[in-house]
């Protein structure tokens, strides 16, 4: 005869942000940090880039993927890789608006600014369950 009993499994503590805000904090803290060390000045369009594209990998996470298990922001010469994982292993996808030019959709907008702002963006799947989003960021706009 076998016996089964259940047992409470604490969830993992949560890395990263809560919100698109404090996503965008640590951002700005990374690039901050860089700048000051390197004695240049930032490209102000390159880093508006980077924070909208945090927020809304972040964003999309909490609204759609679960949460935001995990944050990391990884500066190179040249780009900053923005890395959200969450608890979904659905796909973003792209949501078309109406067919009618001036029909409006609510939502659907945050991936396709990632895309368009991101050098390289790949979805990878997590061996415990959930999904990956690393983007690339080109620091320089020109």
């Amino acid at each position: 005869m076998y016996s089964t009993s259940t047992v409470a499994v604490p969830e993992q503590p949560r890395s990263g942000p809560r919100s698109p805000a404090e996503a965008r904090l640590e951002v700005r803290r990374a690039l901050e940090g860089r700048f000051r060390d390197s004695g240049t000045p930032g490209d102000e369009d390159a880093v508006s880039d980077a924070l909208l594209v945090a927020s809304e990998l972040t964003t999309n996470a909490i609204r759609h993927g679960g949460g935001v298990t995990d944050f990391e922001v990884t500066l190179g010469d040249r780009e900053v890789r923005l890395s959200v994982s969450d608890r979904s292993e659905q796909l973003p996808l792209t949501v078309r608006g109406g067919d009618e030019p001036g029909d409006l959709r609510v939502g659907g907008h945050g991936w396709p600014i990632v895309c368009r702002l991101a050098r390289d963006v790949v979805v990878s799947d997590l061996r415990a369950g959930g999904k990956r989003i690393t983007a690339v960021v080109p620091l320089s706009s020109s």
